[in-house]
């Protein structure tokens, strides 16, 4: 690859080059970190399949009933933050306004640190209540309580990266969240069969070790961010008078993030809700491993979405700073026309290869096998409507109005997903065929309303200055 392919695209080449060809050049190191990031949840999941048989099943639920909870706590500080940084940032850059929008990034950080304090030592001691709450099967309790209790110290060293990977895209720089976030990924990966296995002077530690391999690798990466931060670093630097709360940054903020930190912890409460409802099933062990493996496999394929999507977000926050109405609708046309065809193709390399690839990460448990492959098998068919989904949640979070994108998440799965789910599995009977078919039907209902939402006119207003400005035609 040539190294001009690395340079990050200028603000002029956001607002006036080939809209997909510049879409690709931020999301392409975006697409990049995801794979190694779902490389690394594949090596998790492997070396936890070479646990003794009689405890990997346990070990692999433990993890998949506790991420949602997790997740639940990591959404409400990210989507708050990430919301807001991505627009205020993005916006301010392409309105040429840069010293704003390093003072944006300086506010969302404290309240991310004072947040994430906060939460991490609240989940520790409610870790026993959760648990109980969220399985009822004994062995995988155990699991999930040793492993949510180490996460939730360690919650801080989880925010960090994903705030900071925000900023620097924002500006269009995905190459630098790459880099850092890969030292993490690699560092996660290598302490991987070391801590879960006892490699080497190591014991055996199972999921303590994944718990304990994932919050030093993020640890390391957060440093990095934070001392790049501290030194400077384009248009984004720490400085020591715009740290310090300021109500009317925070009252823009909160407006902005609100609602996308209620949307998407809402979407995660959501998701540990259909934990539960996997978790009552009459083979729960194996529903949630399956679905944990398969969980995982799917990363792989999204790698490629969730890098457009980022590189959409960035363009269309850019575009309505900068009162690019034009280019914004252009962006919004061939981004959701990419995004769908992508998912297509996706789905349909998943549901060919699902049996070797779900056998590949826990050999010798068929009926884990059987779950993990027929999830993939249902889920595939609802994928290609995610792409309208995935669109209409990176235009709004690049144009800062985020009570739709709040909407969309809850119809998907509150009103959809988890009823559906439980219905289909013990009012029909279809058991864990019920959950998979319900989670399908979601995704093709919400992808049919946020192409509703992309039709409307809500997205195309600046948030800068205070949200009174409308961007308006071609001003170059």
């Amino acid at each position: 690859m040539r190294r001009w392919r690395l340079k990050p695209p200028s603000t002029d080449e956001i607002l006036n080059g080939h809209a997909l060809s510049t879409m690709a050049r931020i999301g392409g190191p975006s697409v990049v970190s995801s794979l190694l990031f779902t490389l690394y949840n594949l090596a998790d999941a492997f070396w936890i399949g070479r646990l003794p048989s009689d405890q990997a099943g346990a070990v692999m639920a433990g993890i998949q009933i506790s991420w949602p909870f997790v997740w639940l706590l990591i959404s409400f500080v990210a989507g708050f933050g990430g919301a807001a940084v991505s627009a205020l940032v993005s916006q301010y850059i392409g309105a040429g306004r840069h010293k704003e929008a390093n003072v944006a990034l300086n506010q969302l950080v404290t309240i991310a640190f004072g947040a994430s304090v906060i939460l991490g030592i609240a989940g520790y001691f409610s870790t026993p209540a959760i648990v109980s709450v969220l399985v009822s099967d004994a062995a995988v309790a155990i699991e999930a309580a040793t492993y949510l209790k180490v996460i939730f110290l360690g919650l801080c060293t989880m925010l960090v990266p994903g705030l900071f990977s925000f900023a620097f895209a924002a500006t269009g720089d995905t190459v630098t969240p790459l880099l850092v976030n890969g030292v993490g990924i690699l560092l996660n990966v290598a302490l991987d069969p070391l801590l879960v296995l006892g490699w080497g002077p190591f014991p055996q530690m199972g999921i303590l070790g994944a718990a304990y391999a994932t919050v030093a690798a993020q640890g390391v990466a957060s440093l990095i961010f934070l001392t790049m931060f501290v030194r400077g670093r384009r248009a984004l630097r720490f400085d020591r008078h715009a740290i310090t709360p300021q109500r009317a940054w925070l009252s823009k903020a909160l407006r902005i993030g609100i609602p996308a930190a209620v949307g998407q912890s809402t979407v995660a409460l959501g998701f540990v809700v259909l934990m539960w409802v996997i978790g009552r099933l009459g083979n729960a062990e194996a529903a949630l491993a399956g679905y944990g493996i398969a969980d995982r496999i799917f990363g792989i394929l999204f790698i490629v979405t969730d890098g457009l999507s980022v590189g959409l977000t960035t363009m269309i926050g850019q575009a309505l700073g900068a009162g690019r109405l034009d280019r914004a609708r252009e962006l919004v046309r061939k981004g959701l026309g990419s995004l769908f065809v992508l998912l297509v193709v996706e789905a349909v390399v998943l549901w060919l290869l699902r049996t070797p690839l779900v056998t590949m990460f826990i050999p010798g448990r068929a009926d884990v096998i059987h779950e993990g492959t027929r999830f993939i098998e249902l889920f595939a068919v609802g994928m290609p409507f995610l792409g309208a989904f995935f669109a209409a949640q990176a235009v709004y979070r690049g144009s800062g109005h985020n009570v739709p994108t709040m909407i969309l998440g809850v119809l998907r799965v509150w009103v959809l997903r988890i009823p559906l789910s439980y219905a289909l599995a013990f009012i029909v009977g279809l058991q864990a065929d019920g959950v998979w078919w319900g989670m399908s039907a979601s995704n093709v209902i919400a992808g049919l309303a946020a192409i509703g939402f992309l039709v409307s006119h809500r997205w195309q207003r600046s948030v800068i200055d205070g949200g009174t400005e409308t961007a308006t035609p071609e001003q170059a």
